[in-house]
């Protein structure tokens, strides 16, 4: 292979023995560490990397025209952040003490066995992709600009805080190890997901699998496919969900129900890079790239023995935590613009303005269901609505009052947050009464209706309260 292949390698080979370069080659490969280029004229190196930089690059020292040791420092001055791994046959200890101070990042000797350099070039490998991470985040964040905002375009949103998870996974997309994006449902994390399979650059397709539910029989038939004859019924050979998403990226959600057996499966997958179809004694290799989700507490589980932290660590080499939208409330009014024009193109009716007092009525509810709830209420809203140019606020009301109602059995707000001190003077009931109605008519921004929703109470009986604590209620 010449430098002309050079733009798709990851690992750059260099050595004058075609059948080094031949056998190298295969075993990176079959690895899922490719794809890998060579070159066996050591003249050819210093332009093709000009041309296109590889990840990483294998070099030999004892090679016509130009050694490895002058190339060694020339790649290291000129790529300052290109790990080099030196292979070569000679086997002095002075001689790898100087390569290792003129910057390599390996030392191997021949013949090799096969296992540590391919754990050689898979270190090289992963320490390039984290320098070049955390380069990536650096420059983000310094100058608060995306280098791919289409790729967030589903994910409407203001929030700092959400776009420093934009950055982080601008970052890290282009990382083959796996990303666990954990939040609340509802919170947009199926999005995000398919937001860091667009910006990895991989070539296969974007397969999601919720796992929840699934027994390991099951889980194992559909992410591994099965060979003909492996059951009763199985007439035909099947390919898993992998196959499907080879090259490209595997989206399992809801991971923190994933039965205990099919957890020791997935782990296989991410540390082998193999995987087993039902029938089959033969490994298949893979090349894959794991994203999973869930609303669960990973930690909370691996603590009760529920979870491996093997592959919880395994999973979560890149973390990312979506806060709720109760945390982020700037997003509400992008999202209510968006999900009205979404609800009335898809009603087939004009699109209406939101009242300002919604804005108000929305910032001060909890979202249990977060955007998806959100979407559910706009839609629902848009429905109902009689032809006219302002949207309706009654059906936010009556969901908002359905929720309390249904999260009222039982429920007690934690002593902390009621502000009563443990010292002086114990406050009387009105004395309660007065704050809750002051401090719910501050939040509503004296809108009295929006008020008593938050309340519980009907705006008569609000008004009621509040005639009698000022003293104008006569009857």
């Amino acid at each position: 292979m010449t430098s002309q292949s050079l733009p798709d390698a990851r690992v750059l080979l260099v050595d004058d023995e075609p059948s080094v370069l031949r056998s190298a080659q295969l075993v990176l490969q079959s690895a899922g560490l490719g794809p890998v280029a060579t070159l066996e004229d050591s003249r050819e190196v210093l332009a093709s990397l000009e041309r296109q930089t590889p990840a990483a690059v294998v070099l030999d020292l004892l090679m016509p025209f130009l050694s490895g040791t002058d190339l060694l420092p020339a790649i290291v001055r000129r790529h300052p952040g290109l790990p080099v791994i030196v292979m070569t046959a000679a086997q002095d200890v002075e001689t790898a003490v100087r390569c290792m101070k003129d910057g390599a990042f390996d030392y191997l000797v021949k013949p090799v066995e096969e296992s540590r350099f391919v754990s050689a070039v898979r270190h090289a490998l992963e320490m390039r992709a984290l320098r070049d991470q955390v380069g990536s985040l650096k420059r983000s964040l310094l100058n608060d600009r995306l280098d791919h905002p289409e790729a967030f375009a589903a994910f409407v949103t203001g929030a700092r805080k959400v776009r420093a998870l934009f950055h982080y996974l601008e970052a890290v997309a282009r990382s083959a190890e796996p990303i666990l994006i954990m939040g609340e449902s509802g919170v947009g994390k199926g999005l995000l997901a398919a937001a860091a399979h667009q910006l990895s650059g991989r070539q296969g397709r974007f397969v999601e699998l919720n796992v929840a539910g699934t027994d390991d029989t099951l889980f194992s038939d559909t992410l591994f496919g099965h060979r003909k004859g492996a059951f009763t019924g199985a007439f035909q050979a099947r390919e898993g969900l992998v196959a499907h998403a080879s090259s490209g990226t595997l989206f399992l959600d809801e991971i923190g129900d994933l039965a205990p057996g099919s957890q020791v499966k997935l782990l296989r997958l991410l540390q082998e890079r193999t995987y087993l179809p039902l029938g089959s004694d033969v490994p298949v290799k893979c090349d894959v790239r794991v994203i999973c989700a869930t609303n669960r507490d990973l930690d909370a589980l691996v603590r009760e023995e529920r979870f491996r932290s093997d592959l919880y660590f395994r999973l979560s080499v890149h973390r990312v935590e979506v806060p709720p939208l109760r945390d982020r409330l700037e997003d509400i009014a992008f999202l209510l613009d968006r999900f009205i024009t979404e609800a009335a193109a898809s009603l087939d009716k004009p699109v209406p303005a939101p009242p300002p007092e919604l804005l108000t009525l929305l910032g001060n509810y909890h979202f249990p269901g977060n955007a998806r709830e959100l979407r559910a209420m706009v839609f629902d809203a848009v429905a109902q609505h009689p032809a006219g140019p302002v949207l309706g606020i009654d059906a936010f009301r009556r969901v908002i009052e359905r929720q309390r109602d249904a999260t009222m059995p039982g429920a007690r707000i934690p002593r902390e947050t009621l502000l009563i001190p443990t010292n002086g003077p114990f406050p009387s009931l009105k004395e309660v009464e007065t704050a809750v109605i002051h401090e719910a008519l501050a939040r509503a921004q004296g809108n009295q209706g929006i008020a008593a929703t938050l309340l519980g109470i009907s705006r008569p009986a609000l008004n009621r309260r509040l005639r009698r604590l000022t003293g104008t209620d006569h009857d």
